[in-house]
């Protein structure tokens, strides 16, 4: 095996194979829809961090990253990057070795770079080769899921109301939003969020085209969920497809099927216009990893690893 710095000239084959594993997570995922082409890898061929993996002439697999980022997760201190679904990929035979000698290399790359957080997307059905990333000191940090838009099964929540807002009323979740961002911030999650400002939160709702569903208690909003067109992956541009952004309870109105009944009106407002429902979710927040795993089906593992910031010194 061959690991060599990734070129333009890698570009179709690396496509062909990327689109290939693709679909090989859609026959455990049926509800991911079919594409007809991987996301353009030309950005990766540009900024030199990426590799692939030969045997000869024959491509065995390929590791790219988006360039570097400060910041990463929003609020760290660390310079990230990123390798993204379609950004990576490789052939099934060895694949998890294939994957270590890759990293290996890229690696290397990333932290001449000066880079401390590394994380890649992988498919959720790929056991091994996220197994071989665990040994190399990675963590899951990230689901992307979907959902065929079904109706699901939810409780009748005597003594509250549900409806949808209307775009005057989007201020009122903020004082929920800000809750949630509390939330993120607790243990074991440890994800600090900036909160949204007022006139922010507005030019972010009509930005992605917000729609906010509710349940009231005694007239007070008690519990939303919020859908918007937009996404983390590379499906979110398919035709028919609505993201599940965010949703928040008050922990005293918890357990009482809440989160289940507006998933469920979310669902019977949008499948006249869509056809499939994503969201993703850190799977450090226990909170939304119990929730939403009941309802959709993941089809990615980002995973990710600190390195240490001395050695970048070194």
């Amino acid at each position: 095996m061959n690991i060599v710095d990734f070129t333009y000239s890698h570009i179709p084959e690396a496509a062909s194979l990327a689109h290939a594993n693709y679909d090989e997570e859609r026959n455990s995922v049926p509800a991911l829809p079919p594409v007809t082409k991987i996301p353009d890898l030309t950005p990766y061929a540009e900024n030199g961090l990426g590799v692939a993996a030969f045997e000869g002439n024959r491509m065995l697999g390929f590791l790219c990253c988006v360039s570097p980022f400060k910041n990463a997760f929003g609020s760290t201190e660390a310079v990230g990057v990123f390798s993204p679904m379609g950004a990576n990929g490789a052939i099934r035979v060895n694949r998890s070795e294939i994957y270590a000698r890759m990293y290996q290399a890229a690696g290397k790359k990333w932290a001449n770079a000066g880079v401390s957080s590394h994380a890649v997307c992988l498919y959720a059905h790929d056991r091994e080769t996220q197994e071989q990333f665990f040994r190399y000191g990675f963590g899951m940090r990230c689901v992307d899921t979907i959902r065929e838009m079904n109706d699901i099964t939810a409780p009748s929540c005597a003594g509250y109301s549900f409806s949808e807002l209307t775009h005057d009323e989007f201020p009122q979740i903020l004082p929920l939003e800000h809750m949630l961002d509390a939330h993120m911030a607790a243990s074991p999650t440890f994800m600090l969020r900036p909160s949204e400002t007022p006139d922010s939160f507005m030019k972010q709702a009509e930005y992605f085209h917000s729609a906010y569903f509710v349940a009231k208690n005694n007239d007070r909003i008690v519990a939303y969920i919020r859908a918007e067109l937009d996404g983390e992956t590379f499906i979110c541009d398919t035709p028919g497809y609505i993201h599940v952004k965010g949703a928040y309870c008050l922990q005293e109105h918890r357990g009482k099927g809440l989160n289940q009944k507006l998933l469920s009106l979310l669902i019977q407002k949008f499948k006249t216009s869509y056809t499939r429902l994503g969201v993703d979710y850190e799977s450090i927040n226990p909170t939304a990893y119990g929730f939403w795993r009941k309802y959709f089906t993941a089809y990615t593992h980002s995973v990710v690893r600190r390195i240490d910031e001395n050695v970048l010194n070194s």
